[in-house]
């Protein structure tokens, strides 16, 4: 399999220093300002994308790790497939929000109804334009009739750790390692602490 890589063009600045307690929707988000700094090497792509009022927000989702394919979705406590969702554990995790632009300063643009934790990634910007949608009938799934819920509705911890082996996940005696039902020696972001994962050999005694 072919191994896809992409450099970040720029990062997004908003006030939520973590995922939770941030909007889980740009609908939830309203007139929360945010900035969108573009690195100097790519900043003449940003001519002329002062004429649109929104924006496409391409952008690598940086504390989520590792997926789950059956999901509990922040709307809800049934499990849902995760490419019916829009969960930020993902095979791939790439975000998407469109957001309203407020102008463009030099390499910045000033954005409103952010919903993305401060520093992520960006990974692309594009405008948004509805006429080039084909949406006359559109059916939204078991989110019908949900749009006032999501409009209130604050991230939780949910996504943080694997639903799969959650009681596999437990501080040890030594404050900064973790057994983890896992292979990965990496470190994740838990409300506003760095932990670090180890992968630590679990011995069982035989009397």
């Amino acid at each position: 399999m072919n191994v896809v890589q992409y450099t970040p063009i720029g990062v997004i600045h908003s006030p939520f220093a973590e995922p939770r307690g941030a909007p889980i929707q740009p609908v939830a988000a309203k007139d929360i300002r945010g900035q969108v700094e573009v690195y100097p090497e790519y900043a003449e792509g940003l001519q002329d994308l002062d004429g649109f009022s929104h924006v496409i927000l391409l952008y690598h989702l940086h504390l989520s790790q590792g997926y789950d394919l059956l999901t509990r979705p922040f709307l809800e406590e049934v499990r849902r497939g995760v490419f019916a969702t829009r969960a930020p554990r993902r095979p791939n995790p790439i975000g998407l929000s469109v957001v309203r632009l407020e102008y463009v300063a030099d390499a910045t643009l000033h954005i409103l109804d952010v919903d993305i934790v401060d520093g992520t990634p960006l990974l692309d910007i594009k405008p948004y334009v509805p006429m080039f949608q084909n949406t006359n009938e559109v059916r939204v799934g078991w989110l019908t009739g949900r749009r006032q819920e999501a409009a209130a509705k604050r991230a939780d911890e949910r996504f943080v750790v694997s639903e799969e082996f959650p009681e596999k996940s437990y501080l040890t005696t030594e404050p900064q390692s973790v057994v983890w039902a896992g292979s990965a020696h990496k470190r994740r972001r838990w409300r506003k602490f760095d932990v670090w994962f180890k992968k630590i050999p679990l011995h069982t005694s035989k009397n």
